[in-house]
């Protein structure tokens, strides 16, 4: 990450020395500027810290494109870029960084002031009084619309005295004695002679309100940014804190055509828009691509058409339209249950999905019609925006969503690729319609229904009035089902496959015409594919899993608690689920751990619920 030049500091006798050139900070790795270092999130740098900048000021001009053709017309860009990396040799290039927080206290002579007014060498946070390593502020404001801000120490300071903002002439000082492990234990003083003050009482929703504090609209991660207009009434976070930012993923799989053979060219040969004159004087010399895909540069033309028009249907060779991501999933299911066999290098095929040669009849017996074995897939996921305070729902305003850049005409976003491999299973759609079709499954699921929905009328009051979306709960007995079936997979896979839980990932498809799951590698890298994942999806091993992973799922070191449960995680939508038998690392679920209930796989203690599962011998 390279910072912009700092703002000109004054030191003692001197003018205003001349900006110093960008230094190199730290490093992360790429899929973490995606995924938790992410535009508008804060990073630790040794004793400081930084704002990742907004992609606008990204140094992309060698960065590598990430082709996904169904999502990007979702999120309406061109393309996707890896963030960039800096050049190895000089602090240029990469992904640009701000200081943020402003303030900065001393260890030594506890001052607590603005990092410009310390003095500091170049390249070193340090006090040019005591020689002692300044500390960023723990503390900072922010609103449910992204903006966020230095904490108004004076004003917090001085609260009870009737003074204007910084005039009284006075130092303010941070104190800690270390006594207690509350806020009490920090103090902030004036030397203008006003009461000590303690930082507790500070988290509280009045705090700042009382102080007469409103959001001023800062967005200190675009560069020259001007604070827009914001009624939001902010709210105290410590910097580290996971509510301070929260990343709006979307994903999705790469499935033919889009990505495969010669669709694959077209886009890496950059030809989308192609007249047939560029096209054939672009392959006048290189017939070698072609030949690796056994085409002719008139099967590229008929792509380059393809690419324009979108209109044709996935089983005659093109794709339609994908505009929602509900129709993105509906694509993905219907390839994942059809498959596709391998019919060129990876390179240019990263799906292939294919049914084991084994019988399938015992996972049949389990309610299972059937597994594909997805020997090779991609999956892109992109940043598209994040926001702060409450984690993103369905209820959330469009408007609550932070930009990730000064301009609305980048036309692209930053994405990484997963390349991996996984299992899917779909279940027999006339033994789930039965299933969940009794009444004592609906009860049950109508209360984890309840709750969401009583969580997203909450939500939808989050920000101004009028914006927030009402959204009913997509809560149903079929999705609580496959969701708590992935969960209790992927368990049972990290022992038997030897891949942590954090390494696996699962994707639903859950509606009228869905049922099914996939699991599946979720690492970046070449672990992804050791084929340890799809040796799980052969009959005799999946069903010696399931009858393992449902065992495991009918008793909870917690249980009776857990079984009986009202109510469990977050906003209150769990019913029997808990870390002791169904919670997993947040980066392998796609709901943050809610949504589960293992009653629905082999129903509750008394026999009132009958567990889709619970009549295997």
């Amino acid at each position: 990450m390279t910072p912009p030049p700092n703002t000109a500091r004054r030191r003692r006798g001197a003018g205003t020395p001349p900006k110093p050139a960008p230094r190199k900070l730290g490093a992360v790795r790429r899929s973490q500027l995606v995924t938790t270092y992410g535009v508008g999130s804060m990073v630790a740098v040794d004793n400081e810290s930084f704002i990742i900048a907004g992609i606008d000021t990204w140094d992309v001009s060698e960065a590598v494109s990430v082709y996904e053709r169904r999502l990007s017309h979702i999120l309406g860009v061109d393309s996707f870029k890896l963030p960039p990396a800096p050049d190895p040799d000089r602090a240029t290039g990469g992904v640009v960084a701000h200081r943020f927080p402003d303030f900065y206290s001393c260890p030594g002579c506890k001052v607590l002031q603005r990092f410009y007014k310390f003095n500091s060498e170049k390249g070193r946070a340090r006090c040019d009084e005591c020689s002692e390593d300044l500390v960023p502020s723990r503390f900072v404001i922010a609103c449910d619309y992204g903006h966020i801000d230095d904490f108004p120490y004076w004003k917090w300071a001085h609260r009870d005295v009737a003074r204007e903002p910084g005039k009284c002439g006075g130092t303010l000082t941070l104190h800690t004695d270390g006594s207690t492990a509350s806020l009490r234990s920090v103090v902030i003083k004036c030397d203008c002679g006003v009461p000590d003050v303690s930082m507790e009482g500070a988290f509280r929703a009045q705090a700042l309100r009382d102080l007469g504090i409103r959001c001023g609209g800062q967005t200190p991660w675009l560069s020259n940014s001007l604070p827009e207009r914001c009624d939001e009434r902010p709210r105290v976070m410590q910097r580290g804190s996971s509510s301070a930012w929260h990343p709006i993923m979307n994903s999705a799989l790469s499935i033919p055509p889009w990505g495969e053979g010669l669709y694959a060219l077209v886009e890496r040969e950059k030809l989308i828009g192609a007249s047939e004159e560029i096209v054939r004087f672009h392959f006048k010399n290189r017939q070698g691509l072609l030949d690796k895909l056994n085409a002719s540069v008139e099967d590229v033309i008929e792509v380059v058409k393809a690419f324009e028009e979108r209109e044709v249907s996935p089983e005659d060779g093109d794709v339609p339209p994908t505009r929602t991501s509900s129709t993105l999933r509906q694509d993905e299911y219907k390839a994942l249950v059809r498959g596709r066999k391998e019919e060129h290098v990876a390179e240019y095929q990263p799906f292939v999905c294919e049914a084991p040669d084994g019988d399938l009849t015992e996972v049949r017996e389990f309610g299972i019609a059937g597994s594909m074995l997805v020997k090779r897939l991609r999956e892109v996921r992109v940043l598209s925006s994040f926001v702060r305070g409450e984690a993103p729902s369905e209820a959330d305003s469009e408007n609550r969503h932070a930009r990730l850049s000064m301009s609305d005409k980048t036309g692209w976003l930053p994405a990484m690729e997963v390349i991996g491999e996984g299992v899917f299973l779909e279940l027999d759609e006339a033994r789930l319609s039965r299933w969940e079709k009794n009444g004592a499954v609906r009860d049950r699921a109508d209360r984890i229904r309840a709750n969401h929905t009583a969580l997203l009328r909450e939500r939808a009051g989050v920000g101004k009035a009028g914006t927030g979306k009402h959204v009913e709960s997509h809560v149903t007995p079929r999705f609580l089902l496959l969701h708590t079936l992935a969960h209790v997979l992927i368990n049972e896979f990290s022992l038997d496959a030897g891949y942590p839980a954090s390494a696996l990932r699962e994707r639903l498809y859950s509606d009228a015409e869905m049922a099914g799951v996939l699991i599946y590698t979720a690492t970046s890298d070449s672990a992804g594919s050791l084929g340890g994942i799809v040796a799980q999806g052969e009959p005799d091993k999946l069903a010696s899993t399931l009858r393992a992973a449902l065992a495991r799922a009918e008793w909870c070191s917690n249980d009776p608690l857990c079984m009986e449960s009202e109510s469990s995680g977050a906003g209150s939508v769990n019913l029997a689920a808990c870390h002791a038998c169904a919670l997993l690392p947040e980066t392998s679920c796609e709901s943050m751990n809610s949504f589960l209930d293992r009653a629905m796989l082999i129903g509750d203690q008394t026999g009132t619920i009958p567990g889709y599962f619970a009549d295997l011998p």
